[in-house]
């Protein structure tokens, strides 16, 4: 374990770590004890996880989980009846508190991880030269900034919104006086597993947009047919599929990439072409081979790309509800690592191209 300056953890540096962590929990008990009196206090539990978050990211899993833990057992104690206690008289608050723990828990785990493998970046480049490691320790800092900023926006906003709709539906199925009828009860149960889904894919984001920038995302690139990769994208869009017109020029050569991380690419421009497009409206996607290259062209008819220069940077988003920005960096990202390119036409809005290298044979037949 690192201190927050990233050297060896000091008597001062836990002394820190302790009174930080402390405060937090007053601070957010405070909070929750002012807003109670307008909000149900089964809703607020998840405010906690402004307490885990600094703690998880400063002084590291261990100091982040004993956390979780206080601040669950000061919920407990000063709001949930009989107060004062660590009793509960309504048994359904169980499993209200052991959401919240999980949920912490899990935020916690997630920002160690990625505070960890910054490090473990870090470290790696300082044992290079002098010169050398001036350089890296540059490329290490953007990383780490990076690495800040994903950690930053997805707690502020992207992880609190999905978590709190888990939790306020969470709660009213636990609670015996909220009478509800079959349609609503299904109607709970559909948020939290849309709400799960949400929260997994921005976590498996995340986790993609950890590796790129780490340099751990190794391709493993195989000769592909251009028609099977759009077949397995287009299957992972499931129903959304249907919008999009496939123009595929039969004698296009295969490519020599890595399936699942090109697929990614695919499902993400065409996610992004659905997305920012009239539902009634087509997306193209229009195959033709470049000489050395394959190119794949995905047109859609909504309003184009406005901020064209910052499109693909981690976290430009066009607006509220569109998501947390991270699907065409993720796109660029396996392009390029797989010797790809991806770019916006110039000439035409709403218009994506990916550049996709030649296989060096042809695919071998199916027997």
């Amino acid at each position: 374990m690192r201190s927050p300056l990233r050297g060896p953890v000091t008597r001062l540096d836990t002394v820190v770590g302790l009174l930080t962590s402390a405060a937090a929990v007053v601070f957010v008990t405070a909070a929750i004890a002012v807003v109670k009196r307008w909000v149900p206090v089964l809703s607020l539990g998840v405010l906690y996880i402004f307490a885990v978050l600094p703690v998880a990211v400063l002084w590291g899993l261990g100091l982040a989980v004993a956390v979780s833990v206080a601040s669950m057992l000061a919920f407990n104690w000063f709001f949930l009846p009989p107060t004062h206690t660590f009793q509960l008289s309504d048994g359904a608050n169980w499993a209200v508190l052991a959401v919240y723990l999980a949920t912490a828990v899990v935020v916690s785990a997630l920002a160690t991880r990625a505070r960890r493998r910054a490090e473990l970046a870090e470290a790696r480049e300082r044992e290079a030269s002098a010169r050398a490691a001036a350089e890296l320790e540059a490329e290490s800092l953007r990383r780490s900034d990076a690495l800040k900023t994903v950690i930053l926006h997805a707690v502020s906003h992207d992880l609190r919104s999905p978590l709190t709709a888990i939790v306020a539906a969470a709660s009213s199925l636990s609670n015996p006086q909220v009478h509800l009828d079959a349609a609503d009860h299904d109607e709970l149960v559909a948020t939290i597993r849309a709400e799960a889904g949400r929260l997994d894919g921005l976590v498996g984001n995340l986790l993609d947009l950890s590796r790129l920038q780490s340099g751990s995302a190794k391709p493993h690139p195989e000769l592909w047919p251009v028609d099977d990769l759009v077949a397995r994208s287009l299957d992972d869009l499931g129903p959304r599929g249907d919008r999009v017109v496939v123009e595929l020029d039969p004698g296009t050569p295969a490519v020599q990439v890595d399936a699942v991380q090109i697929e990614r690419v695919l499902v993400n421009l065409l996610d992004n072409a659905l997305k920012f497009s009239p539902e009634d409206s087509p997306v193209r996607l229009r195959v033709e081979a470049a000489g050395p290259l394959v190119q794949v062209h995905v047109e859609d008819e909504g309003p184009g790309v406005v901020d064209r220069d910052v499109v693909f940077e981690p976290f430009h988003s066009a607006g509220k509800g569109h998501g947390a920005g991270l699907g065409l960096a993720i796109a660029r990202g396996f392009a390029e690592a797989n010797g790809a390119q991806v770019w916006i036409e110039d000439s035409i809005a709403g218009h994506f191209v990916l550049a996709l290298p030649v296989g060096l044979r042809a695919p071998a037949a199916v027997a």
